[in-house]
């Protein structure tokens, strides 16, 4: 069987970004690049509606879960400089956490994994107080009464809660913020330069505004039309965390992708960590160290999605093929998945 010439996928794919954005189903960006260098690099649709400011491929897109990666890539950084074991309970380190099952059954690689058992901090609880939760500890504090969900170690469950704790590790035994941690251990070295987790408040030139649908996202029945886009301002946290929410660009996610390749971020041992899948989700996916795997026409994908009201994005690499996929949206799910997933099976397909 064979695929879309480079080419051949270039055209379809600029035919089919222009067809959604016209659609309203596309507002963003994307890049392809092969063995590092960008081959494609385009941007559709609206940043902000309000003043009709069009999307670039210098646009800074909330990334909602892709920055796990980072947490994850923090995390090893830490274990690596021996400041951290994944195999230590979380109490080791955090000696007053109140929840005494959580801190001595959990272990850092446990909560990298998505096996600890620790839940989500999405809800009720959040909602309310989403614009109180201005730190780690904010963010800790607000599930920390809460005990696992199952024994640690016996199954996998998508843990938003895990990573607000490998980000409260992550402060701990570096002694920096997990922002600054960050910016100085991920964001320079990468050369990511208009990456970061700023508050909502501060005014970033080139932040995107996110829309979501008022009414859902099916067709209206007496029209066939979409219901109106509105901003997903009221949805949003302070800022970002280590769990997601974060900024960044098309530009700057592959400047990440090839310091993660190239060894740049972490020695040869552990970047061979990520690059291997440690648990199974589901069918064809796994989950690793902050890294999603996913296999498409019998080729791996690394990389994480994310997604939320008004948001989202993919940053798939394949060592393999040596091409690098990055699509970030303004607009709801599966906007963005769904140009990842065209390109990924395209290049995909021997």
């Amino acid at each position: 069987m064979s695929g879309l010439s480079e080419k051949e996928l270039i055209s379809e794919l600029r035919a089919k970004l222009e067809q959604e954005t016209a659609e309203d189903s596309f507002s963003g960006a994307v890049l392809i690049a092969r063995n590092g260098a960008p081959i494609f690099a385009e941007a559709h649709g609206l940043a902000d509606r309000q003043r009709t400011i069009r999307n670039t491929v210098q646009t800074r897109f909330r990334l909602g879960s892709i920055n796990k990666m980072f947490t994850g890539v923090a995390t090893l950084q830490l274990v690596e400089a021996g400041k951290l074991r994944l195999d230590d309970p979380l109490g080791k380190y955090l000696t007053d956490f109140p929840q005494k099952e959580v801190a001595t059954k959990v272990t850092v690689e446990q909560l990298l994994n998505h096996t600890s058992g620790t839940g989500d901090i999405f809800g009720p609880e959040f909602d309310a107080r989403r614009m109180q939760l201005r730190t780690l500890s904010d963010f800790a504090k607000l599930h920390e009464d809460k005990g696992l969900r199952f024994e640690p170690g016996t199954r996998w469950e998508y843990s938003n809660y895990g990573f607000i704790l490998l980000g409260v590790l992550i402060e701990q035994v570096s002694g920096q913020t997990y922002y600054d941690y960050v910016r100085d251990h991920i964001y320079l070295p990468a050369q990511m330069w208009s990456s970061g987790s700023e508050p909502e408040d501060t005014f970033l030139p080139d932040r995107s505004i996110g829309y979501t649908r008022a009414a859902g996202t099916t067709l209206r029945p007496s029209t066939g039309l979409l219901p109106d886009l509105r901003p997903n301002t009221e949805s949003l946290p302070y800022r970002g965390s280590s769990a997601g929410g974060g900024y960044s660009t098309v530009h700057d996610l592959l400047n990440f992708a090839n310091a993660v390749q190239q060894n740049k971020l972490l020695a040869h041992r552990f970047t061979e960590m990520l690059r291997t899948s440690k648990v199974e989700t589901d069918h064809n996916t796994h989950y690793g160290y902050g890294f999603e795997h996913h296999t498409t026409n019998g080729v791996r994908w690394i990389g994480h999605t994310g997604g939320a009201i008004g948001m989202n994005g993919d940053l798939e690499f394949c060592p393999e093929l040596g091409y690098t996929v990055v699509s970030l949206a303004n607009l709801d799910p599966p906007s963005a998945g769904q140009i990842s997933r065209f390109i990924t099976t395209s290049l995909s397909i021997k």
